[in-house]
């Protein structure tokens, strides 16, 4: 039984590794040779709305997935006509436009910022009027890691960040001055099974996550975490990894944005959960039981961003565990990640820290 992936990035290719020991294979589609994907399954190589590949990719999986929430809807239509689609084609679409997403949220009384959209200067500037600074304009599609954003704080920057942002759709933010952030991670399976993953707590660094801590013990957030999740997931009938990232502010939730795929707050759950969120997404899509997704002591999880470290010095620390996605360095770029499992929360977090401090000043 093949499964196909849409982008063969690090999620892919830790979906293939999750898969395999199910005796499941794997067929990627990307742009070209060099991804982490294409070490450890076939791909096929080209644009994603390119008919002949898009075809042969239905045509050889019984059910396509994806790794990467800006593929095409023309390419997904194609595929939906030949072969099933998992999560949900309705489910990606909202994720790709910042305003649905938070119009969905609203929907459900799922608890978010306000938000205005914004197509010109004069709706920029009556949306600071009605929403006040400061606030975010965002771009409604193709953003990520902090991509397509821009904080306004002055009435000074209104014209700055419409001549930065403004040849595409927008939306403003109300800014929130949270606490801190936490994610969810479920799953749906294709029969309605719905399993959830310990609430993450996350940090971000330039708009990039850098370390997520799990299971983050906040039982009344991660209540209402749970409560959304199950929302969002019963409202589009969905199969698969979803995840839903919020603000904490003044002891409550609020959603700042759902990724309809594995999550990168959620690599902590290789090695620190029963069943990974990888093996789990691959279980959901086909239609196989789901697994525990009960926390192996407490976790850790580090971004290795721009650069790698020395790997040999990173495999001497005790109980880490390393992956290296076999990317070329670039600046912003998640070259891999580590995990520390640990019997407490204070122990993961100190040696978080200390091998954060070392890796940043150059000692590894």
């Amino acid at each position: 039984m093949t499964v196909g992936i849409l982008g063969a990035g690090q999620l892919g290719r830790m979906l293939a590794l999750a898969g395999y020991p199910l005796a499941r294979d794997f067929l990627f589609l990307d742009g070209g040779p060099g991804t982490p994907g294409h070490q450890v399954a076939p791909s096929l190589f080209g644009g994603f709305t390119d008919a002949k590949l898009l075809d042969e990719l239905a045509s050889r999986c019984e059910v396509v997935t994806f790794d990467w929430e800006n593929v095409p809807a023309e390419a997904l239509e194609r595929l939906a006509a030949r072969t099933r689609i998992a999560p949900p084609r309705a489910a990606l679409a909202t994720a790709q436009d910042r305003f649905a997403e938070k119009a969905l949220f609203a929907k459900l009384g799922i608890p978010t910022n306000r938000t205005q959209a914004v197509d010109s200067l004069a709706d920029l500037q009556r949306a600071v009027k009605t929403l006040r600074l400061p606030g975010v304009l965002k771009t409604r599609r193709l953003g990520y890691d902090g991509k397509g954003q821009f904080v306004l704080r002055q009435p000074a920057d209104i014209d700055l960040a419409w001549q930065t942002l403004g040849n595409a759709p927008l939306l403003y933010e109300q800014w929130v001055p949270f606490d801190y952030e936490v994610s969810m991670i479920g799953v749906r399976s294709l029969g309605g099974q719905i399993a959830m993953y310990p609430l993450n707590r996350n940090l971000h660094r330039d708009g990039i996550l850098r370390l997520t801590r799990a299971p983050w013990k906040a039982p009344q957030l991660e209540a209402a975490a749970r409560r959304h999740m199950r929302r969002v997931l019963t409202h589009f009938n969905y199969v698969g990894v979803l995840a839903i990232e919020f603000f904490v502010t003044r002891g409550r939730l609020l959603a700042n944005e759902m990724a309809p795929r594995v999550h990168n707050s959620g690599h902590w759950t290789i090695e620190g959960a029963v069943t990974s969120q990888f093996e789990n997404h691959v279980r959901g899509i086909l239609g196989l039981p789901l697994g525990d997704t009960t926390a192996r002591g407490h976790s850790a999880m580090i971004n290795l961003i721009g650069r790698m470290p020395d790997q040999a010095a990173l495999l001497k620390e005790k109980s880490l565990h390393l992956h290296d996605y076999g990317k070329s360095p670039r600046a912003g770029r998640k070259l891999g990640h580590c995990t520390i499992v640990e019997t407490t929360a204070a122990r993961a977090l100190q040696r978080a820290t200390t091998l954060i401090r070392r890796i940043d000043s150059g000692k590894l």
